[in-house]
């Protein structure tokens, strides 16, 4: 099957490179030239692990292409998936200029009939607004169908590969059956292509996003409660998690959710929600209790240091939003380094791979180490907050020769066994558990 992709950012990449693997003809189409120009070079612009292997094998292959053209990516293609950023405006509702922008423009050059697929988390209601925006132009066959994506950066190769469930929203019978043998390579185990109305499957990806958030905000509460009533939340995750009507996913507690999805889905859903007259409770309850949740590490520090950072130096491991990605969009760990530098404290950061994308964003407002050990060189105490999996297990014994007197360690991933740091005569804070001995500030 002939696919165009317009798009190459973080869904749209993983997208095209995956429909190639299995054989389609996919074309990328971006405005950003530089961008075509790399991704044709065999320079992949994402960090997602997994990705580079397929996406260098399908270039070989000759099954994946770049270019600036829309036109010449759209030409031969039966399908056409639209997987452009839809950011939140002002407001808190998704932006859809980008969107509308490129549908007006396909109804300027479309050639026969096509499905055009919204791949972006929109609206409800935005397979409609694209019809429109094409039948301005364009009165020859089309069908516009919405198809959101589920992908969690850090797995989102396997996500694609092996979806739990394909999300398909038309009422064409014509562009479901395009859909049903696009997909049939990825659902041969039996997971199911679920077929509803447009409507239906745009606010499905909404709903999703919103109830993860809502669970994680759920059980950052919960934590927030065991360090006032002297329970631990880890025994309480187990607890409730066993329960099949719960799940065991999403309840680690932390500091907060960020990432390009849950932030601006949860603000998008607010704002339909507003639109047509309903006060979703909850969601504005879920947003609040991330925001807190994003400092309550800073709190437990100031406490420490009986609200007082002037001068204090701090090593902080991890910045991405979360391990295996270098996304950094609404990461806790940026509103971390915002409290503490407004405190008057300073910060030496080590992230995998998001260092680069930070120094983008603020600069020289921090320092940058080459590992994780030399952050802690000088360092007052340690903060993680992001969980790498190098984090995990470290050499605890150049940490104690980095950090001297200094053994101090504020957790917002609860990494670590409380009773073994006791054991390592650390001074200990994580989310919802007993804290670890104090020592002498």
């Amino acid at each position: 099957m002939k696919i165009a992709v317009v798009g190459t950012g973080y869904v749209g990449l993983v997208t095209g490179t995956c429909f190639a693997e299995t054989g389609n003809k996919v074309t990328c189409v971006d405005i950003d030239k530089s961008k075509v120009e790399k991704l044709s070079g065999g320079q992949i612009t994402i960090y997602e692990p997994g990705l580079e292997k397929i996406f260098l094998r399908n270039i070989k292959e000759s099954r994946l292409k770049f270019t600036t053209q829309l036109e010449e990516a759209i030409e031969d293609a039966e399908i056409i998936f639209l997987a452009l950023p839809t950011p939140p405006g002002a407001d808190g509702s998704a932006d859809l200029k980008y969107v509308l922008d490129v549908a007006d423009h396909l109804g300027k050059i479309l050639k026969g009939y096509k499905v055009i697929v919204n791949k972006s988390t929109v609206p409800v209601g935005t397979a409609d607004k694209v019809s429109a925006a094409i039948a301005k132009n364009y009165t020859g066959e089309y069908d516009v169908v919405s198809n959101p994506e589920f992908l969690r950066e850090g797995v989102a190769v396997d996500d694609f590969m092996k979806p739990d469930r394909v999300v398909v929203g038309t009422r064409s019978e014509r562009a479901k059956k395009l859909m049903s043998d696009l997909y049939a390579p990825f659902v041969r185990q039996g997971n199911p292509v679920i077929f509803m109305d447009e409507r239906s499957s745009e606010l499905t990806k909404y709903a999703a996003n919103s109830f993860l958030a809502t669970k994680i905000s759920f059980m950052n509460e919960i934590a927030q409660l065991c360090e006032r009533m002297g329970a631990d939340v880890d025994m309480v995750r187990r607890g409730i998690g066993s329960d099949d009507r719960i799940g065991k996913r999403f309840l680690f507690p932390g500091i907060g959710y960020g990432g390009s999805c849950f932030p601006k889905d949860v603000q998008a859903l607010i704002m339909s929600s507003d639109e047509v007259g309903y006060d979703f409770e909850i969601l504005k309850a879920v947003e609040k209790v991330n925001a807190n949740q994003k400092i309550h590490l800073v709190e437990k520090i100031k406490a420490y240091y009986n609200n007082n950072l002037q001068g204090k130096h701090f090593a902080l491991w991890g910045l991405a939003f979360k391990p295996n990605t270098d996304d950094i969009r609404e990461a806790p760990a940026l509103s971390i380094i915002d409290a503490l530098t407004s405190a008057g404290a300073t910060v030496t950061a080590y992230d995998p791979e998001a260092m680069a994308n930070v120094k983008g964003q603020i600069g020289d407002k921090i320092k940058y180490a080459d590992n994780q050990y030399q952050a802690l060189e000088g360092a007052a105490a340690l903060i993680i907050a992001t969980e790498w999996s190098e984090f995990r297990t470290p050499d605890f014994e150049l940490m104690d020769q980095k950090l001297n007197e200094n053994k101090i360690i504020f957790d917002g991933r609860n990494l670590f066994d409380v009773a073994k740091m006791n054991e390592l005569g650390y001074h200990y804070e994580s989310i919802g558990r007993a804290d670890s001995n104090k020592k002498n500030k």
